[in-house]
């Protein structure tokens, strides 16, 4: 039996959207800046992509602006933010979290080499910014906030409604910017409604194609390009569209979306099982980004830390059992630099180097999980053995 469980990682993209690619690759590859027939068609694609995500976000199709992906959504919202002219004139200080993902935290490293000033705000130990630390650390001179919706390792998701009334209440001119890589998909977000300014996603966590992405940017607010060449979406992201990329990644969002709420339930109801059936099991420590109330979590991460197993060995363990899960971000997951979230969330040395996440996806079921408690009942008895004391 096959479980993937590491669907935070990326998950794989549907059947129905890679066929809908396939047949676009045929019919619509003429470059949708070009003058002719083909090139219109093709910029229709794009232009019905750009509506059903902005219909996903309850936002204008203007503000939706397409990239390669995540990554580059954070580097576009950070960078264009800091260095457009008229809030570079205002300051220099920029907020964030220590629980943000590298697509962030490394430009803010970039950044602050540049001179500027960057604030990273510490979570509590359930890896949550309260509002009044937020509000504390915006100052005249702060002219963006980035903070995550949804953390990918420990699944904890942040009040963001609150945390931009928080910022804006103390300096009504600061950009808040949120990377929803994790969230999009997995609850309705309104960023429009929220007075988020930039907002980032990816398609290839919710079974779209990799390399394709957005950065929602509210009407009015400027940026400062990262990319230069021929002028497409309007200066802000120069390059020829990637139209089947594009086109995949509105469609996986509008199945995404037709059953949002169900879905949600359904894998809530996964998480809940799994949580219960680890912290029956030996060697269990502690289930990691928990809140009194689990719906106040991501539905589709759990991570666990354990007493006596590395995770390293656990996770090849599991894998020689057709069980695939994840030690951590998949983007840092080679390097051996402990978990700036784990540590910011106060885990100790030990659990830092024990602990697992499991990470689900709308083809997770049951039957897969009770294959995996099964297997970890059998392997961590006999991997707690060979621990070095």
């Amino acid at each position: 039996m096959e479980v993937y469980l590491d669907n935070s990682a990326t998950t794989r993209c549907y059947d129905a959207v890679r066929a809908y690619m396939d047949e676009l690759y045929d019919r619509e590859y003429g470059n949708p800046s070009s003058l002719h027939h083909k090139g219109v068609t093709a910029e229709q694609e794009v232009k019905k992509a750009r509506e059903i995500i902005a219909g996903t976000l309850k936002a204008d199709e203007k503000e939706i602006l397409f990239t390669s992906g995540g990554t580059e959504s954070d580097n576009l919202a950070l960078f264009g933010t800091a260095l457009q002219k008229s809030n570079a004139r205002r300051g220099k200080h920029i907020v964030s979290t220590k629980i943000e993902h590298p697509a962030v935290l490394m430009p803010l490293k970039a950044l602050e080499e540049r001179g500027y000033e960057i604030t990273l705000l510490s979570p509590d130990e359930t890896g949550v910014i309260s509002p009044e630390s937020l509000k504390e650390a915006v100052r005249d001179d702060t002219i963006l906030v980035s903070v995550m919706h949804t953390n990918n390792e420990i699944g904890s998701v942040q009040r963001i409604p609150e945390l931009v009334r928080a910022a804006k209440e103390k300096n009504p001119a600061v950009l808040f910017h949120v990377d929803a890589v994790q969230g999009y998909g997995k609850e309705r977000l309104f960023p429009k409604k929220w007075k988020v300014d930039l907002l980032s996603a990816s398609a290839h966590k919710l079974h779209g194609p990799k390399g394709v992405g957005f950065l929602y940017v509210a009407d009015g607010v400027r940026l400062e390009p990262i990319l230069y060449g021929g002028g497409q979406q309007k200066g802000l992201r120069s390059g020829t569209e990637n139209v089947q990329g594009i086109a995949g990644m509105a469609m996986a969002a509008a199945i995404v979306h037709e059953k949002l709420e169900e879905e949600r339930e359904r894998l809530f109801g996964l998480k809940e099982y799994l949580i219960g059936a680890l912290r029956e099991l030996p060697g269990v420590a502690r289930i990691n980004g928990l809140q009194n109330d689990l719906s106040e979590t991501a539905p589709h991460i759990v991570s666990v830390s354990f007493e006596a197993v590395r995770a390293e060995v656990l996770l090849h363990a599991l894998e020689e059992k057709g069980i695939y899960v994840s030690s951590g971000s998949a983007c840092s997951s080679h390097k051996r630099a402990a978990s700036e979230t784990l540590q910011a969330i106060g885990l100790n040395k030990p659990y830092l180097e024990s602990t697992v996440r499991f990470s689900f996806s709308t083809e997770t079921t049951k039957e897969e999980l009770l294959y995996t408690v099964t297997a970890l009942k059998e392997l961590l008895p006999m991997l707690s053995r060979f621990v070095r004391r």
